[in-house]
């Protein structure tokens, strides 16, 4: 499952949604806004993102970590609009029956999203420039 979404992203209701009988494990991850990159101090960032091609893509990753790793499920939320320090842009779970093949799957899904999924982010800098990052 994935989500695009505007509003301030709390982990409390994605991790009571990650629960299966069978899982022992949910490993997540998450992204959040640092006031440094590359050695340019950031004051925020700003996320665009086209939604149905992203849920299109995040579903063929979602199939291939189901695939490669012994888990359950996934679930991502993405942020999109003006995000200031320490928020959180990006949150993962994956459910599985032990660590593992959790915290493996986890991994791949963040790698492979940050790849692949129509996401742009523009970095906002204190001296007022700004730029998008790894855009096309």
């Amino acid at each position: 499952m994935f989500t695009l979404s505007d509003c301030s992203i709390t982990a409390h209701p994605w991790l009571q949604e990650c629960a299966h009988e069978h899982a022992g494990a949910l490993a997540t991850f998450e992204g959040r806004v640092r006031s440094l990159n590359q050695g340019r101090a950031v004051t925020r960032l700003e996320y665009e993102g086209a939604e149905a091609l992203a849920k299109n893509e995040f579903a063929k990753i979602e199939k291939e970590a189901l695939s490669h790793f012994d888990i359950i499920e996934v679930r991502c939320i993405h942020r999109v609009g003006l995000l200031e320090i320490g928020d959180t842009a990006v949150w993962i779970g994956v459910l599985a029956a032990h660590r593992g093949p959790a915290f493996d799957a986890c991994r791949y899904v963040i790698d492979e999203l940050k790849k692949r999924l129509p996401i742009w982010k523009k970095e906002h800098y204190t001296d007022g420039d700004s730029g998008w990052i790894n855009a096309p």
